[in-house]
C-alpha cells in the first residue's frame, strides 16, 4: 500500500522559512516523479513543484521560482520541499503526490496523480 506522510509545516513570518518533508513507502521511491501541490482554504488546487524519478529534473510554479527548491533523498524514501522568502500567500495546506511515470514535467492542477499525503499546514503571517 502507497503511503505519503508530510511533515514541517506550521506558523512562520514573512521572510521565514520552512522545510516540509514527505516520507514514502509502499513503493519503489526512485521509479516514480513527485510533486508538491497546495490548497489555499476554500479554493482550488494549484501545483507547486515537480521532481523527476531518481533525482531527475525539478519543475517549478512561477510563483514559488526562485523561493522554494525540491528535493528527494533515496537512501530516506522521502521528497523534501524547501521554502525561503515566504510570503503570506504562500498559506496552504501542502501535500506531496505520486505521479504515474518516473519523468517530471511542468503540470497544473488538473494532472491526476496516483496518491497524495494527507497534507501539512503552512501558515505564513506576521
Amino acid at each position: 500500500e502507497v503511503q505519503l506522510v508530510e511533515s514541517g509545516g506550521g506558523l512562520v513570518q514573512p521572510g521565514g522559512s520552512l522545510t516540509l518533508s514527505c516520507a514514502a513507502s509502499g513503493f519503489t521511491f526512485d521509479d516514480y516523479a513527485m510533486s508538491w501541490v497546495r490548497q489555499v482554504a476554500g479554493k482550488g488546487l494549484e501545483w507547486v513543484s515537480a521532481i523527476g524519478g531518481g533525482g531527475g529534473a525539478t519543475f517549478y510554479a512561477e510563483s514559488v521560482k526562485g523561493r522554494f527548491t525540491v528535493s528527494r533523498d533515496s537512501a530516506k524514501n522521502t521528497l523534501y520541499l524547501q521554502m525561503n522568502n515566504l510570503k503570506p500567500e504562500d498559506t496552504a495546506v501542502y501535500y506531496c503526490a505520486k505521479d504515474v511515470f518516473r519523468a517530471a514535467s511542468y503540470y497544473d492542477a488538473t494532472y491526476e496523480y496516483d496518491s497524495w499525503g494527507q497534507g501539512t499546514q503552512v501558515t505564513v503571517s506576521s
